[in-house]
């Protein structure tokens, strides 16, 4: 296009989607899972939502201060770079976290259990069926009692039920330690257990049982402790809460998190910045609109490609350790294409004559525009909701028998909703109006985290995952044009950064910090109950608060000077209507005296 190949704009935004698809599978191989290896670890649920607390906080306020630093000494490249390499390495980190307990997760290869807990043969285990609260029961009258109700179903030698619920499938791994403890000892010593019983006070068990009595209040209706829906709320109510257990896997795992979020956090908007001031030297912005979707692409793909690797390879990789260490494999290599890509990323080499941090003035702007207010608190309840959904619905869809690759796939089926949705953006955005596409957007978000608290198996999370294209697409199209139609000029892009960084990473942060302590008193799916709940009283809110707020309309030059013919009037006095004509002749007449 140019004979200068700095303004090559074919290649720089061939380089640009390449650059997009590489990273959108860098960052599907560990984000998504990131949560449920934090579980494997033995992580209870507060402090998973403490940790990606901290993870959204640094990404919401870090990443604009470097963006910053590398426009204002032009140290971009050596950031893209840095950041790339870096991370990769840093991710590797957090594969050497030990489990709690040096206790791994349950792993499986070729039907064997190579870091299971023990288990006897059947012809071992005593015969007919076994329930943990009845063997409880079965000691003296003041000795408490494990409130679930009596199991039906069998366990087979890999340790897996068999009854009625045949097609969830509950691994003692999964169980909280003192449950799966109290089964084995009820195998391997059946004759003794009255025995164990009877000196209950005198044992260390009766501070397990208290802490089952006291920390369950959703139990005590008769539902059974070994239940999915209430699986995720026994880990987390567990004695893993406990500090003690936690000390070594907990403070590493936060140290090694903040390291690698500081080192990556900085990379999307340092390479946006950089291919939007390039493009907009040769009035090319145009094209920069409708790069996302090839980062969506690499989403898809590398969200099930890591699932289907880590079924497959992780067992043969990795032979001690919790399960999932593959998707901290998979995020190096993937980072070291991106980092041969990024050398080749466009990167402006003139120096902007704007001023440099323009984040304080899009916050001023918000803080003279109601309507941009209100949409701030929208985005900012969004993040908190969207918060349970990215941390804490593997966990749910995990206690009903889901494997990696069908929660990838969920993943990915949003996804691709979204972009199938997007030919359909003008057309819903003219019939709908920005509001009533916010309000369609998080009726739909509420929708989903009430279904999400009503999963009954492993595949019922896939036909509501096409709502993500509204609750997710849709909305941030809305947002996207309503920012636009309330900026001030130039000052679209850090508003919309601001939007997307501070309100809704600060908003994900609150989540993420409640969330892990809701689930832990409460459950899962109060969790989600409660999160739809709210979303829909700010729904009916927002839909209120929105037509009455004064409208702001900017004044669109370019519409001033395009003038139909329908509208055109030939009188002096029409003419004198519209000042900008008006200035427009005095100027001519000016010069030409």
């Amino acid at each position: 296009m140019s004979a200068n190949p700095q303004w090559d704009v074919r290649r720089a935004l061939g380089v640009a989607r390449l650059f997009h698809l590489v990273c959108g599978v860098r960052d599907a191989t560990v984000t998504p899972f990131l949560t449920l290896y934090l579980r494997q670890l033995g992580v209870a649920a507060p402090w998973v939502g403490v940790l990606m607390g901290t993870k959204h906080l640094i990404a919401a306020f870090w990443a604009p201060f470097c963006a910053f630093l590398a426009r204002s000494y032009q140290k971009r490249r050596a950031l893209l770079i840095g950041s790339l390499l870096g991370s990769g390495g840093a991710s590797m980190l957090m594969a050497l976290v030990p489990p709690r307990d040096n206790e791994p997760g349950h792993r499986s290869c070729n039907g064997s259990d190579s870091a299971a807990p023990p288990v006897l043969p059947p012809e071992a285990a005593p015969a007919g069926n076994f329930t943990p609260a009845r063997a409880a029961s079965d000691g003296p009258a003041g000795a408490p009692s494990l409130p679930a109700e009596r199991s039906t179903g069998t366990r087979d030698a890999s340790g897996f039920r068999k009854g009625p619920r045949a097609s969830v499938r509950e691994p003692f791994s999964h169980l909280p330690r003192y449950f799966v403890g109290s089964v084995q000892g009820a195998r391997t010593t059946p004759e003794v257990l009255p025995a164990v019983t009877s000196g209950l006070k005198d044992t260390p068990w009766e501070g397990a049982f208290k802490g089952v009595s006291t920390a369950h209040p959703l139990l005590a209706g008769g539902t059974a402790l070994g239940s999915p829906a209430n699986l995720s709320a026994a880990t987390g109510n567990s004695g893993d809460f406990s500090l003690e257990g936690l000390r070594w896997t907990f403070i590493l795992s936060l140290g090694f998190m903040v390291f690698w979020e500081l080192l990556a956090a900085p990379l999307e908007q340092v390479a946006d910045d950089s291919l939007f001031e390039y493009l907009d030297f040769v009035d090319a912005t145009d094209r920069y609109r409708n790069l996302w979707i090839w980062r969506l692409l690499g989403t898809s793909a590398g969200v099930c490609g890591i699932a289907a690797l880590v079924e497959r390879l992780d067992c043969f990789l990795v032979t001690s350790g919790p399960p999932g260490v593959v998707h901290f494999y998979g995020y190096s290599l993937v980072s070291g294409l991106a980092l041969l890509v990024s050398i080749a990323f466009p990167v402006p080499i003139c120096r902007q004559r704007e001023p440099g941090y323009r984040a304080v003035k899009a916050l001023s702007l918000v803080e003279g525009a109601p309507r941009l207010i209100l949409l701030a608190s929208t985005v900012f309840l969004l993040g908190a909701a969207s918060s349970a959904v990215q941390n804490f619905l593997f966990w749910h869809m995990k206690d009903h028998g889901s494997s990696e690759l069908v929660m990838g796939f969920s993943v990915a089926l949003g996804l691709l909703g979204e972009i199938l949705l997007h030919p359909f953006k003008t057309t819903l955005l003219r019939k709908l109006s920005r509001a009533g596409t916010v309000g369609l957007g998080l009726g739909c978000l509420s929708g989903q985290l009430l279904y999400y608290s009503f999963l009954w198996s492993w595949w019922s999370v896939l036909p509501v995952q096409i709502l993500s294209a509204i609750s997710n697409g849709a909305l941030w199209w809305a947002v996207g044009a309503s920012i636009e139609d309330l900026a001030t000029p130039r000052t679209e892009r850090p508003l919309s950064a601001v939007f997307r960084g501070h309100f809704y990473g600060g908003g994900a942060s609150l989540g993420s910090f409640v969330g892990g302590f809701v689930v832990r008193h409460f459950s899962l799916a109060v969790l989600y109950q409660a999160s739809s709940v709210v979303l829909l009283l700010w729904l009916i809110l927002f839909l209120s608060i929105w037509p009455r707020l004064p409208q702001e309309r900017q004044i669109n030059y370019s519409k001033l000077l395009t003038v139909e013919a329908s509208d055109t009037s030939d009188s002096e006095q029409g003419m004198e209507r519209d000042w900008l004509v008006k200035a427009m002749r005095e100027d001519h007449s000016n010069w030409k005296g």
